[in-house]
């Protein structure tokens, strides 16, 4: 892997590197590195092990730069090995410098992320409408458009990865009958355009101030709201109700400049794909914090949560959704499920401890036998050395 990366950047570059350093994984099964030159020269490199994941983010990337997006250029790749070196674009997230903002300022929400939000929505239509003209979507992985099969795929994912494994009750049957009124809902909205999948605030970068945007080997063809809503309702962000409100209202107006749109029709639509957005991310908590046992993903779960209560109290859908609901509160009226450290794993707790045969073994206060006992009679006693005494 290592080669392959030397010998793109140094077709790219004219030179090798000097350094290859890991980047720590976020919820992705790639593996990333930080590819260094002796001048400051600087890519990503990655190793994927989905062919079909890597073919779409290759097609997507080289064809967003064509029309100037803020994408990453890809400087070169080896898709039979499942490798590719593209442009560093640093290293803040949008996540990141919100954080770094709540740090400083305190609030809610500073005051100076409020531009920085609107900028990254003045670009999103010229993702979704320009984009969506030379996104290939006969390489969109793992279906080229958010569909009905889509759509319940996302739901079944919340029922058997969140629901079952958070031990939240349901009754199957009213359940599926919901997800087939919700579909039929979600479908009405105008699905002609790009959606990103994953727009969400760890998929944005900061380069100077500006937006970039990366992590859209997920996209299809899909319906408008989507994208705005994972923005918006990314539950670790937390985004307070009225500044969410300025920020939609922002990305209506950037675009009308691309397409008549009906506000009130897109703003009930809308509601809709919050649901379904909240929920395809509960699944993924479900899946990476419960089953893989990654804790960071459960602490994303009590905002979640947060944000299905806001739902509950502002009207739900304009469509009967009763079982869906009932779970919904469910949810909500659960303590364990509000706590930071939901689910978490209680760890392991090693003692060691040393002893003599002359009295005897320890005792084992655990019950499974004292766990290992190691001879060391024949190991030289740092007692008997006098830089130890």
């Amino acid at each position: 892997m290592q080669q392959i990366f030397r010998r793109l950047f140094e077709q790219h570059f004219g030179k090798p590197p000097v350094t290859i350093i890991p980047i720590e994984a976020d919820g992705s099964s790639r593996t990333m590195y930080r590819v260094l030159g002796d001048d400051r020269e600087t890519a990503i490199g990655v190793v994927g092990p989905d062919p079909e994941e890597n073919r779409a983010f290759l097609s997507f990337s080289r064809a967003f730069r064509g029309i100037e997006l803020p994408v990453p250029r890809i400087y070169g790749a080896d898709e039979p090995a499942g490798v590719y070196l593209e442009e560093d674009l640093g290293e803040t997230t949008l996540f990141d410098a919100l954080a770094m903002a709540r740090q400083r300022d305190g609030g809610d929400f500073p005051d100076a992320m409020l531009p920085v939000y609107r900028s990254v929505v003045e670009v999103l239509p010229r993702f979704q409408v320009e984009g969506g003209k030379v996104a290939d979507y006969s390489v969109a992985y793992p279906r080229r458009a958010f569909d009905r099969q889509s759509i319940l795929w996302d739901l079944n994912y919340f029922k058997y990865h969140f629901l079952k494994l958070a031990h939240v009750p349901f009754n199957e049957e009213r359940l599926e009958t919901d997800f087939r009124r919700l579909t039929t809902f979600l479908l009405r909205a105008d699905n002609r355009h790009f959606l990103f999948r994953d727009f969400q605030s760890r998929n944005i970068m900061l380069r100077d101030g500006e937006p970039w945007f990366i992590d859209y080997q997920g996209g299809r063809k899909g319906a408008l709201q989507y994208d705005i809503a994972s923005l918006l309702y990314d539950a670790k962000a937390a985004i307070p109700d009225p500044v969410r409100e300025q920020i939609l209202s922002h990305y209506l107006d950037a675009l009308s400049e691309y397409l008549p749109i009906d506000r009130d029709l897109f703003r009930e639509q809308y509601r809709g794909y919050v649901l379904v957005r909240i929920m395809q991310a509960m699944g993924a908590y479900g899946y990476r914090g419960f089953f893989e046992r990654k804790p960071r993903f459960l602490q994303s779960v009590p905002p979640a949560v947060d944000n299905l209560e806001r739902l509950l109290d502002t009207g739900f859908l304009p469509v009967e959704l009763p079982e869906l609901r009932a779970v919904f509160q469910r949810i909500c009226a659960s303590d364990t499920l509000r706590r930071r450290a939901v689910g978490a794993a209680p760890g392991l707790t090693v003692q060691v401890g040393s002893f003599s045969y002359k009295h005897g073994y320890p005792e084992d206060q655990g019950g499974h036998g004292g766990g290992f006992v190691f001879d060391c009679r024949a190991i030289h006693n740092p007692g008997r050395y006098a830089e130890y005494t």
